[in-house]
């Protein structure tokens, strides 16, 4: 029987230089986070201690959020992905629209 901790964990990896910063802080990949419920993306990058100006976009379960709009439940998967994804790739993967 899972216990309420594992219930309320999500998954996060960071991408490039953040990669990096996950290692400056000693934090495994992916990092294992508790969280209260659902959280707002920028809710969890407080909660982690990363600035907005990091991160440029989030992968939830595979689908790429910005900050603005992303909503992290407990048992997602998140990517932290920083600015500099080059042009073609930000349409392509759904940083921005069309």
């Amino acid at each position: 029987m899972a216990t309420e901790n594992a219930v309320n964990t999500i998954e996060i990896r960071g991408f490039l230089h953040l990669a990096s910063l996950f290692k400056e802080r000693g934090w495994t990949s992916p990092l294992t986070l508790m969280i209260p419920g659902e959280v707002s993306g920028r809710k969890l990058l407080d909660m982690l201690e990363v600035s907005g100006e990091q991160v440029e976009a989030m992968f939830i379960n595979g689908k790429a959020e910005t900050v603005a709009h992303a909503l992290i439940k407990p048992g997602d998967r998140v990517a932290l992905v920083p600015p500099g994804t080059p042009g073609p790739y930000r349409v392509w993967l759904g940083f921005v629209e069309l």
